[in-house]
């Protein structure tokens, strides 16, 4: 879980980023990509992309490096479509990992009931 300050500390990157592509040398389109899809790839990490859907986070992190490679390279369509890749991993990560822990707390839940179960038949015993 994320605490309060990476709420606000979000916000405030996203701003930066999204103020500095007014610059000249920079794609203001290319610039929002990657700041959603780095959002996104630190979403997904904070849910247990990394636990539960290690290869999906792997691969959105290298898309992501080599999409700020591309801005280095000032080559914004190549930088905008691997921002895009990378949130679309990411974003698969998250929802494996969502989907991984609903799995494990149904488990759990199905494990209390066969117990509860165990238990009513010994008390009608």
């Amino acid at each position: 879980m994320l605490s309060h300050t990476h709420y606000l500390l979000l916000p405030v990157c996203l701003a930066a980023l999204v103020a500095s592509s007014g610059c000249s040398s920079t794609n203001p389109q290319a610039t929002t990509d990657m700041a959603v899809s780095s959002a996104a790839v630190d979403n997904a990490a904070g849910a247990g992309g990394g636990q539960y859907a290690p290869m999906e986070m792997q691969a959105a992190r290298e898309k992501m490096v080599q999409a700020h490679k591309a801005m280095e390279d000032k080559d914004f369509v190549l930088a905008g479509s691997l921002a895009k890749q990378a949130q679309a991993d990411a974003k698969l990560a998250q929802s494996k990992a969502g989907s991984a822990k609903a799995q494990v707390a149904a488990d759990a839940l199905q494990e209390d009931i066969r117990v509860l179960h165990e238990e009513l038949s010994r008390a009608n015993r």
